[in-house]
């Protein structure tokens, strides 16, 4: 508005000056004065833009989520940027662009791990009092709290991921067997079936020195009535007896021939594969490997059944480890209300419903599970239900990338023979120890 002033003086001060200036003066005059004066209208109709970093074969399925959204808030759109097909570098993406104190990300999409990460580094803003507890309600309390670190909410699931037993259930019933209901029947079942010749190998499961290894272990840890780190103490529970166990059931699944030697080189892929073409009874790996291992060409098809990991002798529940992607709202957001509004539709359960029916991934909102238009489409997905309620998390501490780091190598040392698995979750119990102490001091 001050420049509207300086050009009224400056025109009047020619009106004065000059005869012939008078008329085409003043009409330039009035018609420059009313386009500045529109110009902050016409700018506060411009849409507020969200930027949104996402994995790249993520975001086609995403797209039915903010299609929709724009839909019913036109002032208001999400930009989808493409990042790598690798978790871990969209996660150094954000960390880098936080750092640098000029993030131009809005909305944050989250593994499940990077939560307490982020949050503890103050790149996230607290939505403990901005969604109710109605709104949480109709998601799987675990997906829930995988959001939190030290109590508060900062992210919002938007869908699930949870690891899986498939198992060959025509072999078994053919050899008049019952599904395994503990870790002791799962060693015999294979036994059994290997014995037959009806496959090669009982058991695949994920041994790589990766994070893949950690999901894998905490699922049999659980199963084991043992744990990792307490988020709220921080006890470290890697050198008790029941984590001991953990780790020596697994070293002698190898030993026993019910694994195959080379599974501690082995991630998901590669169990998956060997499993698809029919050379083993069970197989852990997430729900991913559900579609493909009933593809129209595969040796397996129709044959294979899904249930959460089962749990050792005399425990009450296996776990089955939660993974997923929430969103989150970055603190250095310029339009955190808009943001807050997007975060509440993308989790909402119709646009929920329409990005479930898209992409085949696992609901967050467990009303999904038995929607009947998904069950029609999806028909394992109640069965998926059952495994989601037996999720374990990883713990929900700043320093998880560290922690985590500290498990694979002693762990891995421990499957390959390098130590025994006493003395490798001693020694992992102990760095982490020192680790989180190290937290407490910085």
């Amino acid at each position: 508005m001050n420049l509207v002033r300086s050009l009224r003086q400056f025109f009047t001060q020619r009106w004065h000056q000059s005869r012939r200036f008078r008329i085409g003066g003043w009409i330039a005059l009035t018609v420059l004065s009313a386009l500045l004066v529109a110009v902050p209208v016409v700018l506060s109709q411009q849409p507020v833009t969200l930027r949104l970093l996402m994995l790249a074969p993520d975001i086609p399925p995403y797209r039915v989520l903010v299609k929709a959204f724009e839909a019913e808030n036109p002032g208001i759109r999400i930009q989808l940027d493409e990042g790598p097909n690798s978790a871990n570098i969209n996660e150094d993406l954000y960390t880098t662009s936080f750092l640098l104190g000029n993030s131009p990300y809005d909305l944050i999409n989250m593994d499940v791990v990077w939560t307490p990460k982020f949050a503890a580094a103050g790149w996230l803003l607290d939505l403990t009092d901005e969604v109710s507890q109605q709104d949480l309600a109709g998601f799987s309390p675990q997906a829930v709290e995988s959001g939190r670190y030290e109590k508060r909410l900062y992210r919002m699931p938007v869908r699930s991921d949870a690891g899986v037993l498939y198992y060959r259930k025509d072999l078994i019933e053919n050899a008049g067997l019952q599904p395994p209901k503990t870790l002791d029947d799962l060693i015999s079942i294979s036994k059994t079936l290997q014995d037959k010749k009806a496959a090669r190998w009982g058991y695949l499961w994920q041994g790589r020195q990766y994070e893949g290894l950690i999901t894998m272990f905490v699922e049999v840890l659980k199963g084991y009535g043992g744990f990792w780190i307490d988020p709220q103490s921080l006890d470290v529970g890697l050198d008790r007896p029941e984590a001991v166990r953990a780790a020596e059931f697994l070293r002698q699944t190898i030993a026993q021939g019910v694994s195959p030697p080379g599974v501690t080189t082995y991630v998901e892929e590669d169990t998956r594969r060997i499993f698809q073409a029919g050379d083993a009874v069970f197989l852990r790996n997430w729900p991913y490997a559900w579609e493909l291992v009933n593809k129209e060409d595969s040796r397996i098809k129709g044959k294979v059944g899904i249930m959460p990991m089962v749990p050792a002798s005399g425990q009450p529940v296996g776990g089955s480890c939660l993974g997923g992607w929430g969103v989150g709202i970055a603190k250095t957001t310029r339009h955190p209300k808009e943001a807050l509004k997007a975060v509440k539709f993308l989790t909402s359960q119709a646009p929920q419903k329409a990005y479930i029916l898209e992409s085949g991934y696992v609901p967050s909102r467990r009303v999904l599970f038995n929607d009947p238009e998904i069950v029609a489409k999806y028909s394992h997905y109640p069965q998926l239900l059952k495994v989601v309620d037996q999720a374990v998390l990883r713990p929900s501490i700043a320093q998880y990338a560290q922690a985590s780091d500290i498990l694979q190598r002693y762990l891995s040392a421990a499957l390959t023979n390098q130590q025994p698995p006493e003395q490798a979750m001693k020694a992992a119990a102990g760095e982490t120890r020192r680790l989180l102490e190290a937290g407490k001091k910085s």
